[in-house]
């Protein structure tokens, strides 16, 4: 049975995180999801908006919400928790009457209420579920020790984003066993890695990704997996940096967990869009299929 729903892709996933998006659609494909792109969407706001404006932040998230209840969809995902962030506080706050009448002010269509919006981590567990994902596995990835980084937003605040457990989560984690992988648990899995910091202080991203980055060696894994385009921006992009500033010598590869799933699925190269990492992943990627022979 497929399931219909409302998308929002968010910026990233069309720019810098467009390989979360050619593996988030190729694996919610592959389960049977039909992502309906919102029509004209538009930017939610993401970080710097509601520190300026809280209506202006809603305002842009009502936008797209109100697209989406025009074609007729009462729930949305979307893959980015900033964008899932903006898209749920919005319509949390507009539940008070009066805040809604002052963000329908600036929009040309006013938001009815009642849209829902879910992560497609949230989808991919609860609509789809484990057995259908384990089902769908081709090559599991049996060998590859993983640690699961939720970042600091996905499940917080609990009262709005109202999806597993605010300071242990284990979606991601249930989902990468349910692919093959072995997960370690992680014990700073909702710790900040230093969010839009990495412009006008380097030297929160480069601590606070470090940290994160230090405990994972110290597990021995072969790879953090994260769902935030923001996050493995931080842990990939920036390892250089961090390395630079701490003298350390990390080399540890950053996955989207769509990316693994798509792994996992025998999906094209082209959808799992490994080649777009900055932290090479084929000594990582090559641990998949070694279990038997570590174990010899």
């Amino acid at each position: 049975m497929s399931i219909r729903i409302s998308y929002y892709p968010g910026c990233s996933g069309k720019g810098t995180s467009s390989e979360y998006e050619t593996s988030t659609t190729g694996v919610c494909q592959a389960l049977d999801v039909d992502l309906v792109e919102i029509p004209d969407w538009s930017c939610c706001g993401s970080t710097p908006a509601h520190t300026v404006n809280h209506v202006l932040s809603s305002a842009l998230s009502a936008r797209n919400l109100t697209l989406a209840e025009q074609e007729g969809f009462d729930t949305v995902t979307t893959p980015c928790p900033s964008c899932l962030s903006n898209l749920k506080i919005a319509e949390h706050k507009m539940r008070k009457e009066s805040f809604r009448e002052a963000v329908n002010e600036l929009l040309d269509q006013p938001y009815g209420g009642g849209v829902d919006t879910k992560s497609v981590l949230q989808v991919l567990v609860e609509n789809v579920g484990l057995d259908k994902v384990r089902e769908r596995v081709k090559t599991p990835l049996e060998g590859l020790k993983v640690a699961c980084y939720y970042g600091c937003i996905m499940n917080r605040p609990p009262e709005v984003m109202d999806f597993d457990d605010h300071e242990h989560p284990m979606a991601m984690d249930n989902l990468m066993e349910a692919i093959g992988a072995e997960v370690i648990p992680f014990p700073l899995k909702v710790e900040c890695c230093g969010a839009s910091f990495g412009i006008p202080q380097q030297n929160i991203v480069t601590t606070l990704s470090g940290k994160l980055l230090e405990v994972a060696k110290g597990l021995g894994v072969d790879a953090l997996v994260t769902a935030c385009p923001l996050c493995q921006m931080n842990l990939d992009l920036r390892q250089g940096q961090i390395n630079a500033a701490q003298g350390t010598q990390h080399s540890l590869p950053i996955f989207y967990f769509t990316q693994l799933m798509a792994k996992a699925f025998d999906l094209s190269d082209a959808v799992q869009g490994m080649k777009r990492l900055i932290v090479n992943p084929q000594k990582a990627l090559a641990k998949i299929g070694q279990a038997d022979k570590e174990i010899a």
